[in-house]
């Protein structure tokens, strides 16, 4: 990778993060951040602006979350939020949908430019794993995808085809079908904030807790990460 194309992203990537962040926290009033009161209003207007045209608000998201996740940002604010936007289902669609083409872009970015990069810094570290994506890459990618990536960081999840060089409808559908049961919980967990927030009168975290709609999704968390668990040493351990 040329130093300048390396200084050309970076500054790319910087602009887009302090943008956001411009952004965000120009919408927020810092002062009221104590005041439960201030969520409640927030929440009544984020589903007034999202109601108002729901098709182009999703658009609008696709669109940010694909450039998130292509600037190797991190996947669960982006289904929390998604959430807490549209819902338990239509959130875990639009995020399942725009997360899996952002992960495709990045992939085919990464395979065109950096490819030799990546395997320079991989390649060793994930020699044991390259050798099942090649036996059947749809079905381990699946399965991948399914348990959350073996603990990798989620940008470079995206990154590790890239060792095996993987086709790229078989990477988008894998990923698709892969991340629906993680992203419908976190939808899940998104839509149920939302609705604590609409209505609660003050905040306690017990009460948040004890809501069903937050700590039955976290009991399904539980419940993935031990089938996640038992697959990953059925599919990736050292043993096959």
């Amino acid at each position: 990778m040329g130093k300048n194309l390396k200084i050309f992203l970076g500054i790319f990537y910087l602009l887009i993060l302090f943008s956001f962040l411009y952004f965000i926290f120009s919408a927020i009033e810092v002062n009221r951040l104590n005041d439960f009161s201030y969520y409640k209003e927030v929440q009544l207007d984020l589903a007034a602006f999202i109601s108002t045209n729901i098709i182009i608000n999703l658009f609008y998201f696709f669109i940010f979350a694909v450039i998130w996740v292509v600037l190797l940002g991190f996947g669960s604010p982006i289904l929390i939020i998604s959430g807490i936007l549209f819902g338990q289902i239509l959130g875990t669609l639009i995020s399942v949908i725009s997360i899996s083409f952002g992960a495709l872009i990045l992939y085919t970015i990464g395979n065109f430019f950096f490819r030799d990069f990546v395997k320079s810094i991989l390649q060793d570290k994930f020699e044991k794993y390259i050798k099942l994506f090649k036996k059947n890459e749809f079905f381990y990618f699946f399965v991948y995808r399914f348990i959350g990536g073996l603990g990798i960081p989620f940008g470079l999840q995206n990154l590790i085809p890239i060792l095996f060089g993987m086709k790229k409808i078989n990477y988008f559908f894998s990923s698709f079908f892969g991340f629906i049961p993680g992203f419908f919980i976190l939808n899940t967990i998104g839509a149920g904030l939302n609705t604590y927030i609409l209505q609660a009168e003050t905040f306690s975290m017990i009460q948040l807790i004890l809501t069903p709609e937050i700590y039955l999704p976290i009991i399904m968390f539980a419940v993935l990460m031990i089938i996640s668990l038992f697959m990953k040493k059925k599919f990736f351990d050292d043993t096959n």
